[in-house]
């Protein structure tokens, strides 16, 4: 079937992935300039102790956030693309997620004195219970998300992820400069949650009194599963941190691992980007009968996940002079970490991307059995590694467990959809990593001259990719003119 665009629908499908991809890829990836002026100026305004204790008091409420989200985020996706009509459910929806936050909130404020004093820190109790004023307004934005994703409403949903990344730039800069410090980092953070909740209300309106019409049974038999995976891979990721402050590393480690952590978090943008919207395209063309498209889109999403680890060794191979331009020279510890780490983040790609297909297919019992047991494995890794090697062991147990998970979520999908990346597709990739890194490492600059030399590294990676034949003419036909260009707009489905 041809549309009036003259190509068929799983060329349409394709390339409505490809167009909400780069935009919600571009609304999202504002986080990383804005987090990192963020960063920088946290970082310099607040010293290493204080920035370690602001990076304690955001790891449990961010991971709080991500896992409520995640108990119901994919599953609203797949639901709401496998249906013709989103509304009945919608409304439902939104107020489950606006009950589970608030429960959240209330349990974090009642723990809030025991992580203080398991911490060591006396003065994290009072923030983390400011803190928790965001945890139900994020839930919130996060079922408006991911109703806009399920619909189609992929261009609202990155309007609403940039809004949100400037409004916190500004709104952090400006409560901490009229002297609220610690404070007014997080009431920036909650001010931004704010500002998100009115774009995605403009751009899709489930009613939010009333009943609607939720199918709970289907709803939890995918919601359970997905909630079990997404808390232990959000564990995996924060555990590190909460280990080394366990186990008696200072304060002033803690912050410089935080600020590793945030400069190797640019890849799961991309994951963040790609993931929800190739389940919901999965699940439409699924829903069509396309399955042979849906076979292929995702394997072209499994070998896009692998095209990051070019981009990873450039910045590992850069991470010393990264780190002086952001951080500053206090955080020299910190660039060592960030190599290690984004091997850890291009892992999470590959697993979220995973996780999305299997979804797609009718599986979300194997998301679980993938993630769950990678949080006892890091667990017992840095129990043993992090008194040996302190920092360093934190970052590599982190690394090889998500790893795990990768080749694990790349075994799976290839069991049940019967799809995987080509072999060579691994070889390219591994080819230009090492030699990225080497580059990047053997070419010295400093200050913003690191920003240039990442430029023409990132080019040469992509002109790379070209020479070696990874990226074919049908790759570009479909992708460049979704960046000159909007896609047609067929994929949304209505979302007022």
């Amino acid at each position: 079937m041809v549309n009036t665009y003259g190509m068929s629908a799983e060329a349409q499908s394709r390339r409505h992935l490809v167009d909400g991809a780069v935009r919600v890829f571009v609304g999202e990836a504002l986080f990383f300039p804005t987090g990192l002026l963020v960063v920088a100026f946290l970082t310099r305004r607040l010293g290493p102790e204080g920035y370690g204790v602001l990076a304690l008091v955001m790891a449990p409420v961010l991971w709080v956030e991500w896992s409520v989200a995640a108990l119901f985020a994919r599953a609203t996706v797949k639901l709401t693309g496998d249906a013709g009509d989103w509304r009945p459910a919608g409304g439902a929806i939104v107020r489950l997620h606006l009950v589970v936050g608030v429960l959240a909130a209330l349990l974090l404020v009642l723990l809030a004195d025991l992580a203080a004093t398991l911490l060591g820190e006396p003065t994290l109790a009072g923030y983390l219970r400011l803190f928790a004023v965001d945890i139900p307004l994020v839930t919130v934005v996060h079922a408006h998300r991911s109703l806009l994703v399920g619909v189609g409403g992929f261009r609202s949903r990155a309007l609403a992820a940039a809004v949100r990344w400037i409004a916190r730039l500004l709104l952090v800069v400006a409560l901490v400069e009229m002297g609220l410090s610690i404070a007014g980092a997080i009431l920036g953070s909650i001010g931004a949650s704010l500002v998100e909740l009115a774009v995605v209300r403009t751009a899709i309106r489930p009613p939010l009194f009333g009943r609607g019409s939720l199918r709970v049974g289907q709803l939890w038999s995918y919601a359970t599963p997905l909630f079990v995976s997404a808390v232990s891979l959000r564990l995996l990721e924060r555990l590190d941190l909460f280990m080394l402050k366990v186990l008696g590393a200072p304060t002033q480690v803690a912050g410089h691992y935080g600020a590793a952590a945030n400069l190797s978090f640019a890849p799961k943008i991309f994951a963040l980007s790609l993931s929800s919207l190739l389940l919901a395209t999965l699940s439409q063309l699924l829903r069509a009968g396309r399955r042979q498209a849906a076979a292929a889109l995702a394997r072209d999403a499994q070998r896009a996940a692998l095209a990051l680890l070019p981009l990873a060794g450039l910045a590992a191979g850069a991470a010393p002079e990264l780190v002086a331009l952001i951080f500053g020279a206090g955080y020299a510890p910190s660039a060592p970490l960030v190599a290690i780490l984004l091997l850890s983040a291009v892992a999470s790609v590959q697993i979220s991307v995973s996780t999305a297909v299997l979804v797609g297919v009718g599986k979300p019992k194997w998301t679980a059995w993938i993630a769950w047991p990678l949080v006892p494995m890091a667990a017992a890794g840095h129990w043993l590694a992090i008194p040996r090697f302190g920092a360093a062991g934190a970052a590599t147990v982190t690394s090889a467990c998500a790893g795990l998970g990768a080749a694990a979520g790349m075994l799976a999908v290839r069991r049940v959809a019967g799809v995987a990346p080509p072999l060579a597709t691994f070889g390219r990739s591994a080819v230009l990593t090492v030699g990225g890194y080497l580059v990047a490492a053997a070419w010295p600059t400093s200050g913003a001259g690191v920003l240039i030399k990442l430029g023409v590294l990132v080019a040469a990676a992509a002109v790379g990719f070209l020479v070696l034949g990874e990226a074919g003419a049908g790759a570009w036909r479909l992708i460049w003119p979704a960046l000159l260009r909007q896609a047609p707009n067929a994929g949304e489905r209505g979302s007022q």
